[in-house]
């Protein structure tokens, strides 16, 4: 079991630079999700870390070994990839067993290792079968049992859910989860799913254009976004934008956004003051906009009028798609809510949960 640092690492392939001098210390023992969307050097930083891919500039330590230059097979880690990559001629023992082999690993040890990985993840009685004999989700729990019986100092994982379907994608995250908690060893986890990475991860790093924009606990990304990509990026549906003006009116601080005015609540009035008669972007969650009937009670609750353009019922909830002059919004309400598209109706916006951003820096203000 060890901690991964990566200090100031930048890899460039040719012109292109996929990760651009990324700065982040993982904790012994901990689940840290690196996500984004595709191409933002979230693999790459995995490779790195793996050696599969020379840094360009800066260091890699595992633990405190500094691995830019030792072969891959020498840093003590395992890697689960997003392609099962099962030898189809070798029965699912012969599998896990096959990379023991090669470290002339003792027969009896290597049967220990392979029997303790099949208990644990349930695959006992799945041994002697070929890889063609197994369901997609069986084959991604030999594929991790691979990794397990090598005992690493870390675990390495490339979107390792992504062929699987949804069902089995929900089932096989909290088995991985409590695969963590069993082991109790660093896990390195790669997705483009932020609902993967909200409900795994201990920390999360938020990756845009090889640039880590954010890394803390999952709560504190959803509440405390640093920036409108990472707002924008957690939470489904994601947080609505509106350009907006800080406006004063009577001694008071609003949220204007052409369309609607909305008031800023006295505890975060002194932050949003330097921006008053400038350009915002103001943010707020589809959860955080109610309607009436429904409204959470002792909230800092600002009216507004809207128009019902399309409704989706989810059956515990319910998506309306709203139009308020040239905005357009998405609000989860309660699934009572009897209203129809084209229908006007008043909507509570929870003011103690909005998020205001600075128009050209797309900085976070009010944290």
């Amino acid at each position: 079991m060890a901690s991964v640092t990566y200090e100031h690492v930048t890899k460039r392939f040719g012109k292109v630079v996929a990760v651009n001098d990324l700065n982040i210390h993982i904790e012994d023992k901990e689940f840290l999700v690196f996500v984004g969307p595709s191409g933002c050097g979230k693999t790459t930083t995995l490779r790195l870390l793996a050696g599969l891919e020379e840094v360009t500039e800066g260091k890699i330590y595992i633990g405190d070994r500094l691995v830019n230059d030792v072969p891959p097979k020498d840093r003590d880690i395992a890697m689960v990839f997003q392609s099962y990559a099962l030898y189809p001629h070798m029965n699912v023992y012969d599998n896990m067993a096959f990379g023991l082999k090669l470290r002339k690993v003792p027969k009896h040890e290597i049967d220990r290792r392979v029997k303790e990985a099949a208990r644990i993840l349930g695959i006992e009685d799945l041994l002697d079968r070929k890889p063609r004999e197994l369901s997609g989700g069986q084959r991604q729990r030999v594929a991790v049992g691979r990794a397990i019986v090598r005992e690493p100092k870390v675990f390495l994982m490339d979107e390792p859910l992504s062929n699987l379907d949804a069902k089995l994608r929900v089932q096989t995250r909290a088995e991985l989860i409590k695969l963590h908690q069993r082991l109790q060893t660093t896990f390195i986890y790669v997705t483009h799913d932020q609902m993967e990475a909200m409900t795994m991860g201990t920390r999360i790093a938020v990756l845009k254009d090889g640039v880590l924009q954010q890394v803390d606990t999952p709560q504190k990304l959803y509440n405390e976004p640093a920036n409108i990509f990472v707002a924008g990026f957690i939470g489904s549906p994601s947080m609505n934008f509106f350009e907006a003006t800080i406006v004063e009116e009577d001694g008071k601080l609003l949220v204007d956004t052409g369309t609607f005015r909305v008031l800023i609540p006295e505890a975060k009035k002194e932050k949003a003051l330097p921006y008053k008669g400038k350009k915002v972007i103001f943010g707020i969650r589809p959860e955080h906009i109610h309607a009436p009937p429904y409204v959470p009670p002792g909230i800092s609750a600002a009216h507004i009028k809207a128009e019902v353009d399309v409704k989706e019922l989810m059956g515990n909830e319910i998506f309306l798609y709203l139009l308020s002059g040239k905005n357009r919004f998405i609000a989860r309400v309660d699934p009572r809510v009897a209203a129809r598209p084209g229908d006007v109706v008043e909507m509570v916006i929870d003011m103690d949960n909005m998020h205001l951003f600075d128009a050209q820096t797309e900085k976070a203000i009010l944290h």
